[in-house]
């Protein structure tokens, strides 16, 4: 099975082409205005236009309302909904059921007992990715350039696919992978130059250094 290698919160034509002509599996669109990454709608039209059939759109919003999923849906058409927030298993159902989606259910890890509410979501949830928590004080439940201890996912048992976030780099995904066995990860920060400012040869480093940890996918 081959890792899906995900670049997330891209908001240039520029930075969008590099992730696609590196072989971005998933490209990430943040819409959420207290990130750096925020995209506006006719932005997203733009770059929706330009990913389309080349690799999979995925929208991340956080308890983000149906008005406001309803026009991003509009302006994207994403493949897959990404959310990022606080949204219980009853949310995520009506979701799905509103917009025909499949649905991507972030849940912040800290220490195992962060695990107790998966079993809900991965009975709902078409895909699970597995980010750092946020410090309490910040303003925005990702993107935060924080690593968790990838040991909590060791052991874990999973059917629903699933990917990691959470301070991922060139450096360490190859390690990431190891310790974790995910079929998929998720970069954002790990790939800019400033904050929100994505830098094209970080983002093809890092797509090359995900793909020299494919074997590691063998079982």
């Amino acid at each position: 099975m081959s890792l899906i290698v995900k670049i997330c919160g891209l908001s240039t034509h520029e930075t969008l082409e590099a992730a696609l002509q590196a072989g971005a599996d998933m490209v990430g669109f943040v819409f959420f205005p207290a990130s750096p990454r925020h995209l506006g709608l006719a932005q997203a039209r733009e770059l929706g236009r330009l990913a389309k059939g080349r690799a999979v759109k995925v929208a991340l919003t956080v308890d983000a309302d149906d008005a406001t999923l309803g026009n991003i849906v509009e302006a994207l058409r994403p493949d897959i909904l990404q959310l990022h927030g606080s949204e219980t298993v009853a949310r995520l159902r009506d979701i799905k059921q509103a917009f025909g989606l499949p649905v991507m259910k972030a849940l912040a890890v800290e220490t195992a007992a962060d695990l107790a509410a998966l079993p809900g979501y991965a009975a709902v949830a078409d895909r699970i990715l597995f980010d750092a928590r946020a410090p309490k004080a910040a303003t925005r439940p990702g993107g935060l350039g924080a690593v968790f201890d990838w040991h909590v996912l060791k052991n874990l048992k999973l059917e629903l696919p699933f990917m990691v976030s959470g301070g991922l780099t060139s450096e360490n995904v190859g390690e990431a992978v190891r310790l974790t066995r995910a079929g998929g990860v998720d970069v954002s920060s790990g790939v800019e130059r400033a904050l929100g400012v994505k830098d094209v040869e970080m983002i093809g480093a890092f797509v090359r250094a995900a793909r020299a940890t494919e074997e590691l996918m063998i079982r």
